[in-house]
């Protein structure tokens, strides 16, 4: 029975395969990893380097080897008794271009498709110009303006026995209604008698398979080379570069369940829901049981083979009913595992959401998951690691220099309110037009006009504080209402009297009563209103925050990160082991993550930063000399110096923070390849910012002028000040943040949860935000370095090289192997620290009924305190700081992991000059044989 206890994240694509993988499944099983957790393996869009645009979910991509690779990977596991954790896209799937079946066949069918149904469509659209058909935003411009210039040019697919328009990438195929057209304009007698059984589909109420033979047909007649080049040359009549062309052209593209649009229309006009505001990524009816059995159906053969061992569900906010997907999920999951062969036969299912719980929250315990991917542990360490003494001067350098607001709240609420009338104006147009009709069908609300609708549903998804609510047939949940009412509070302090108002009105209506209480006559009008706002706050909050506030709030960008709540700059002790305390007592398996595929910056790189925290002045300092360095580097644009202050000020932190340890400022070589790395971040955080760029509109002009200043910086003669200073900064904290870094890699893996290692992570990791956090790793260095045999002291001699963060996990790895149910349940207690330095530890214990005990002592706040250059706190600098132990665990003896002396507490407490006089960290044990 294999037993999930620690993950390795991977991110499979062309260029890393299952085969790949397949060569390191030794060096993993030797680290100590239960479960391979990969990215989606479902076919997606070609060249995909992530998985999650999925085209075909009825096979395994054959870019990543097939099916006949993943079998050859899960082979090589089962015969180390290691397990497989599946990443899937249940919300969405890949759009657009030409490679989606399913997609296409809507475009071409409409409502009459067999997936018409699949894709979350609003067929019933207002606009007259959108009554049952699907926007298409992928023109590069105007439509007219596209299809004069000839750039939709109708194709004839001789093979498939199909027409078809194309613009670029994307295919937009011409319903098989119309073919009788297109055929007789070739005036060859051999295609009229198809000509015409084409025109009978119009009205055939089995047209979608009459088609398929009819097409089939077509295409043997056009194996003729004579038939097909006249029907080819026949198309020119389509020529929409000449003026009847044109109009021929625009006709039949007015017939199809499709209208061409620009690009920039999505915003405005979309009728359909996407993955945030990405064009590509359409989202999916998952809740209709015929779409769940049909885009899981190879996931279930997998489960149902002992293929895969647990599944992680990418995206949940998005699924109009997480909770009734979870459950579904689990019970079909469950009735699967006793067909599996016995070789594959597991005690339990893992089931992992991926979930962004804001201050406050929790997972709701009845979905039957395991827990969530671990985005929120990420924070409770980050928030144990900064020093509050930090906030105040970190702010006021920030206001000061960039004239941006201090408070994270004010400019994640500007961010929001700008996505709603942005990116995603269409999606919130639907909410309120919904809401709305609504108002229109009682009599006391039907005054209620659509402007107050907006203002009052605008005020509320600003001041929202959590991703979305859960709505169920009996109205909010009980978790959620607190949620609910604080965003009333705040839209009602920023709403006149009059549309505050309504708000009174949209918390009945957004689940403030069971849908039993309402008229049956508008319980799916109040259902559709609940499910389309929970799946706008969603959007929004992470449009807002992750891809917006996160690139224009610079006070300290190790605060800016995926699930971490920046309104909050630091937190206690006693903050993070009321976590722990929870999670065992909730989620015991839940996932623990300190890097992702969607981290902003690495995880060392944020422990760096975090030693910010306690030099608030320093830096202050430093960075009036770096603004004096760069005056003669920056330049005057037409709209303002280059770069804005606040982006220059983002940059210092990021230099600080992803300075590789080896980087020398006299090497050209590696500085021009870190230019690029830099360059790469720049540009997208200068977009996602959307101050003076984006994606939309961007301001080339200035991304050019900010890439020059940054390649000046790097490489260029007249950098070299600067750059040395930065680099004499980074070595001054390094050591610092290393201690940070191997503090957090010690919770991970001791704390309550499952740890979850992202590829590669096991070296320092300084990466920027995707695809560089993706690169590739270097397996054969891991994997030597994993078999040497090196003593701690040295190690800790040789810390740069990162050797000494994968001896930390290795041998955690294998104590958890040694003691499962320690880790797995072992009661979490909370120690009390006493001394001079009592503020700058942590200490807890695990223990289990048995006996068995563990202890676990590291360092916080503890920059102050370091010496030589070396990331351990020398242990003079202690004094009388001591861990007071609970009666368990003394007059015992307990053995240290990491060459730490043998002790025996016997006045209820242990030393810190004592545990941690040999490495950086301390874990004890009560199980001396166990350590090996």
């Amino acid at each position: 029975m294999i037993r999930l206890r620690a993950t390795a994240r991977l991110q499979l694509h062309k260029d890393f395969t299952l085969d790949d993988a397949l060569q390191w499944v030794d060096y993993w099983a030797a680290l100590g990893i239960s479960h391979l957790y990969v990215s989606p393996l479902l076919t997606a869009r070609p060249g995909s380097m992530h998985g999650y645009d999925v085209t075909d979910p009825s096979q395994i991509n054959p870019e990543l080897g097939g099916e006949a690779a993943l079998r050859r990977l899960v082979d090589a596991l089962r015969a180390r008794d290691m397990g497989l954790i599946l990443d899937i896209v249940s919300n969405h799937m890949a759009v657009g271009g030409s490679n989606n079946p399913w997609w296409l066949d809507v475009l071409e069918w409409g409502r009459r498709s067999p997936y018409g149904e699949f894709f979350d469509i609003h067929w019933d659209s207002p606009d007259p110009l959108l009554e049952g058909q699907l926007l298409l935003p992928y023109l590069r411009s105007d439509y007219g303006e596209v299809l004069r210039a000839g750039e939709i040019p109708l194709r004839l697919d001789a093979g498939a026995g199909a027409f078809y328009c194309e613009h670029f990438e994307h295919r937009f195929p011409i319903n098989p209604h119309a073919y009788g057209e297109l055929l007789r304009l070739s005036g060859d007698a051999a295609l009229d008698g198809l000509a015409q059984r084409f025109d009978g589909l119009a009205d055939a109420p089995e047209a979608h398979t009459e088609a398929l033979g009819l097409r089939s047909e077509l295409a043997m007649l056009l194996a003729d080379p004579r038939l097909r080049q006249s029907l080819e040359a026949a198309l020119s009549a389509y020529d929409s570069r000449q003026p009847e062309g044109l109009q021929r052209l625009h006709q039949l593209l007015e017939r199809q369940s499709y209208r061409l649009a620009s690009w920039r229309t999505a915003a405005d006009d979309i009728n359909w829901r996407r993955f945030f505001d990405i064009n590509e990524l359409g989202g999916l009816r998952v809740e209709r049981p015929e779409v769940f059995e049909a885009t899981h159906a190879k996931v279930f053969q997998l489960v149902g083979e002992g293929l895969i061992d647990g599944l992680r569900i990418d995206h949940v906010d998005g699924l109009a009913d997480p909770r009734g997907y979870c459950r579904r999920l689990r019970r079909r999951v469950e009735a699967l595992l006793p067909q599996r062969p016995e070789v594959a036969r597991i005690e339990h299912f893992s089931i992992h959401v991926e979930k962004i719980l804001a201050s406050g929250e929790q997972l709701h315990g009845d979905w039957m998951v395991d827990g969530t991917t671990g985005y929120e542990f990420m924070n409770q360490v980050s928030l144990l690691q900064h020093d509050p003494q930090g906030a105040a001067p970190l702010a006021r350098l920030w206001n000061a220099r960039s004239g941006r607001p201090a408070e994270f709240l004010q400019e994640a609420r500007q961010a929001r309110a700008q996505v709603l009338a942005g990116s995603l104006a269409g999606d919130f147009e639907s909410v309120a037009q919904l809401l709305l009709q609504i108002a229109r069908a009682d009599l006391m609300t039907r005054d209620i006009t659509l402007g107050a609708i907006r203002r009052a549903l605008q005020a509320l998804v600003v001041h929202f504080p959590v991703y979305r609510c859960y709505i169920a047939g009996n109205g909010r949940q009980n978790l959620d209402e607190g949620f609910f009412e604080q965003a009333l509070d705040g839209a009602r302090g920023i709403l006149n009297e009059a549309d505050a108002g309504v708000l009174e009105h949209l918390q009945k209506w957004l689940g403030g009563v069971p849908l039993r209480q309402v008229p049956a006559r508008l319980r799916k009008l109040h259902r559709q209103a609940c499910a389309r706002f929970q799946q706008l706050t969603s959007p929004a909050a992470a449009k807002a925050v992750e891809d917006t506030a996160f690139y224009r709030y610079g006070v300290l960008l190790s605060r800016n990160d995926v699930g971490f709540d920046s309104e909050y700059f630091s937190a206690p002790p006693e903050a993070f082991h009321r976590a722990c305390a929870q999670r065992l007592e909730s989620f015991p398996d839940s996932l623990l993550a300190t890097a992702t595929h969607d981290h902003k910056r690495g995880e060392d790189g944020r422990a760096r930063l975090a030693v910010l925290s306690e030099r608030g002045e320093w830096y202050s300092t430093l960075v009036e000399h770096w603004q004096r360095l760069t005056a003669g580097l920056r330049r005057l644009t037409a709209n303002g110096e280059a770069p804005y202050p606040g982006d220059e000020l983002i940059l210092f932190q990021t230099l600080l923070g992803s300075w590789p340890l080896e980087l020398s400022c006299d090497d050209p070589t590696a500085l021009a390849v870190y230019f690029e790395r830099v360059s790469g971040w720049q540009q997208k955080a200068l977009r996602e910012a959307k101050l003076r760029s984006s994606w939309s509109a961007p301001d080339t002009e200035y991304e050019q002028v900010c890439r020059d200043y940054l390649h000046t910086l790097l490489c260029q003669p007249d950098g070299l000040p600067l750059r040395r200073s930065i680099a004499s900064a980074v070595n001054d904290m390094a050591a610092s943040g290393a201690l940070n870094g191997l503090v957090q890699c010690l919770l991970r893996l001791t704390a309550p949860g499952v740890p979850d290692l992202f590829q590669g992570r096991e070296f320092w990791d300084f990466s920027l935000v995707d695809p560089d956090n993706r690169r590739p790793v270097d397996y054969p260095a891991r994997a030597a370095a994993l078999a040497q045999v090196a003593e701690p002291a040295e190690l800790l001699r040789n810390w740069r090289d990162g050797r000494i963060k994968q001896y930390l996990i290795s041998s955690l790895l294998c104590l958890r192997r040694s003691l499962p149910t320690l880790f797995a349940r072992g009661e979490y207690l909370p120690l009390n620290v006493l001394g001079t330095a009592a503020g700058r530890a942590l200490a807890f214990a695990r223990r289990t009924q048995d006996g068995h005990c563990l202890l676990v002592v590291v360092p916080r706040l503890s920059d102050a305190l370091l010496a030589d250059g070396v990331p351990m706190v020398p242990p003079r600098k202690w004094g009388n700081t001591r861990v007071q132990l609970p009666e368990s665990l003394r007059d015992r003896p307990l053995y240290g992991l990491f060459g730490q002396p043998v002790v025996s507490p016997r006045d209820g407490s242990l030393l810190l000059s004592e545990l941690l006089s040999a490495f950086p960290v301390c874990v004890l044990s009560s199980e001396p044989a166990r350590l090996g």
